[in-house]
């Protein structure tokens, strides 16, 4: 069997402390859920320290050090915690976790708002000893306001992944479950550890033997899984096949207003629930590159995705609804044709008609998940509607784990973007979890970088994405800094030299990687089909041309209102007026919103062409300097680590290379101006 990386739950022996608190638990409840957090924190403790801690259950305090766990309502806990009652009340996510010296003895405590949320406490202290934190004056208060933090994986049951760059699934092998629920179990103690609370285990491409996963056929196993996810307070839900009337019920239609279509829906819902009473809901991908979906019956989004509510709501189920929806079929020829403006126009003109346990699952940019482009305007447009952000953990456009690139600044640029709906200070956290409209459901859904590899993700610095995700779903206010800083200790220890080597290299990876890959927000240069190296017409849709427009007088794609395809319109007016004008487009986006000749200056005063040519220039050296870093952590790192980094830096090297060569030789020829620095361009 392989042996897999415990990732940032390694616990190494820590001399750090010597306290007679870790020789005693408390622990009154033994639910399911308590029962992993008991386990997690006495696995840890004897990990770290070789202690075995007692456990043991009483109603009066003792004389003694201990750690006590449980949960808000514990009575005994009343004069320790003074403002739980206060806390209780407030918010559905919580946990406090607080040090009390009595009589000389330290007292750690920690509660949570419910099992779960004690399991997230217990996680957080254990961070805290890893990282080698004070824990004598613990003062911490801790909620969520993202009520829906959830991983969503594209595993097919024949054990592939649809954009998976770390080996095949763990749920699923030959068009059956996977034997290895010790891997699944694993995985789930993972995404428990940064608060992750719903995960939806298949593809949103909904093939034919998936389909059947919503059948007896497969429910008695997709149970068992559920409830390996359940003990640590994680929702399962399956991405459903719209067309599953049709496909697997016998039906002669899948039309959502025709009765026996709805009703086969509840028939069928009521099925999932008598397996699995907690189960979370549907994730629906819809009319959308040739799914089934509502269009083909003459109905729309919300008709659609409000049958499928309607059968769920009655177990408090959710219908998880992707506005990832356009026509490919477009001719891209004709300019006015824009993707970006798809989803907007889809879905505004919706708001306020889709029922309230429906959840729309937008992408972070217009597009898919490019390494550079706007906020979706949709953010903030459907105040009616509930609203949850989805980001790409997985690196499709972005190197696919074979090249760092640390994304969690791009998804801090996307949260923390203004939107203006209800003037300044509207950014897209506060739309998504929740608090700018009162939304019941929202959040955030990460696409998974997972898959069987020994290491879980491919490139062993890729499990900052994953770690990343669940810490930023968690707390948006946290920055990338503390985020790196974090994984990095717990995955490496706490060299200082390791740190400040491993945190650079992240930290600098996204605008490296963006260097000397795809400039000022054009994207879509990449190979079509499997999206990896360059292909100046890379977008596999646009059959008739590049997606960019590049001719010898200039690039880009004019989204203005004044000339262009009216895309600019969509987001609020401070927003709009700042993409509307070249004045104040922001030069990463330039080429995003605007056609220009290539001999147009930059707000850094570069003219387009030659900042080309730099950054992709420059982006090679910064990639050797990525592996030159790593190299200098030689014998810091365990050798197999090491190494297998070293390896995935050195083909982003050579592959930086080929980036380099085939963009500057491609504007090289198309503008016909040489690189003002005399450095050989033409390959």
């Amino acid at each position: 069997m392989i042996q897999y990386e415990p990732c940032w739950l390694r616990y190494e022996k820590n001399d750090q402390y010597k306290e007679p608190c870790f020789e005693t638990i408390i622990a009154k409840e033994l639910s399911p859920i308590f029962c992993v957090a008991l386990e997690e924190l006495k696995f840890a403790i004897t990990s770290m320290f070789g202690i075995e801690p007692s456990v043991i259950s009483i109603s009066k305090p003792m004389e003694r050090s201990f750690i006590w766990i449980g949960t808000l309502d514990d009575k005994e806990l009343k004069d320790v915690l003074l403002d739980s009652e206060k806390f209780r009340s407030m918010y559905s996510d919580a946990y406090i976790i607080r040090s009390h010296i009595h009589n000389g003895k330290l007292r750690i405590y920690i509660a949570g708002k419910t099992s779960a949320n004690t399991l997230y406490g217990v996680f957080h202290f254990l961070r805290l000893l890893q990282m080698k934190e004070d824990i004598h004056h613990l003062s911490i208060v801790e909620h969520s306001n993202n009520s829906l933090r959830m991983i969503n994986h594209w595993d097919n049951m024949d054990g592939g992944i649809e954009r998976g760059y770390a080996g095949k699934s763990i749920f699923f092998d030959n068009g059956q479950f996977t034997k290895n629920r010790r891997r699944i179990k694993d995985y789930a103690r993972l995404l428990a550890s940064v608060g992750i609370n719903a995960v939806s285990i298949n593809n949103v491409n909904v093939h034919q033997l998936e389909t059947k996963l919503i059948t007896e056929e497969f429910l008695p196993e997709v149970e068992e899984v559920a409830g390996i996810f359940r003990t640590y307070g994680i929702k399962t839900f399956l991405s459903i096949n719209y067309a599953s009337p049709v496909e697997i019920g016998g039906l002669s239609t899948a039309d959502p207003l025709d009765p026996q279509v709805r009703r086969w829906w509840k028939e069928t819902a009521k099925r999932i629930y008598q397996y699995i009473p907690d189960f979370g809901g549907f994730v629906v991908k819809a009319d959308s590159e040739f799914r089934p979906g509502p269009f083909t019956y003459g109905r729309d989004h919300a008709e659609g995705a409000n049958m499928l509510a309607e059968a769920l709501a009655p177990f408090g189920g959710l219908v998880i609804w992707r506005c990832f929806v356009y026509n490919c079929q477009q001719d891209w020829r004709d300019r006015r044709t824009d993707r970006a403006k798809a989803a907007y126009d889809h879905f505004k003109p919706l708001d306020g008609r889709f029922r309230e346990n429906v959840v729309l699952q937008i992408k972070n940019g217009p597009m898919d998940f490019q390494v550079r482009e706007p906020v979706s305007p949709l953010f903030g447009a459907m105040p009616k509607t509930n609203q949850m952000m989805e980001v790409q953990i997985t690196q499709e456009y972005t190197g696919q784990q074979k090249h760092l690139c640390f994304l969690i600044p791009q998804w801090k640029e996307a949260l923390e973007f203004d939107t203006y709906v209800n003037g300044k200070g509207s950014e897209v956290k506060k739309v998504i979890d929740g608090s700018l409209f009162g939304y019941r459901y929202s959040g955030i859904v990460g696409v998974s970088n997972i898959g069987n590899d020994s290491n879980w993700t491919g490139h062993t610095l890729a499990q900052a994405n994953l770690y990343g995700f669940g810490r930023l779903a968690w707390n948006p206010d946290l920055s990338a800094e503390e985020i790196a800083n974090e994984w990095i200790v717990q995955t490496f220890g706490d060299d200082p030299q390791v740190i400040e080597a491993v945190s650079w290299m992240l930290l600098a990876s996204w605008r490296i990687y963006e260097n000397y890959t795809s400039p000022l927000g054009v994207g879509w240069m990449v190979n079509p089909g499997h999206h990896y190296g360059p292909n100046v017409d890379g977008y596999e849709y646009s059959h008739w041309g590049t997606y960019h427009y590049a001719d010898r007088d200039g690039i880009g794609v004019d989204r203005t209102v004044a000339t262009g395809t009216g895309y600019t319109a969509q987001y609020f007016p401070e927003n709009a007026a700042m993409y509307e004008s070249l004045d104040t487009c922001p030069d990463e986006l330039l080429l995003f919103f605007h056609y220009v000749s290539y001999t147009h200056r930059l707000h850094s005063g570069e003219t387009v062409i030659q900042h080309i040519y730099n950054t992709h220039f420059e982006g090679v050296e910064q990639a050797k300097q990525l592996r030159k870093r790593w190299e200098q952590l030689k014998g810091k790192i365990d050798e197999k680590r090491y190494h297998d980094v070293l390896e995935r830096l050195t083909i982003q090297v050579e592959h930086a290379k080929e980036w380099r060569d085939v963009i500057n030789t491609y504007f090289y020829r198309k503008s016909g101006i040489d690189d003002q620095y005399g450095r050989k361009i033409y390959r």
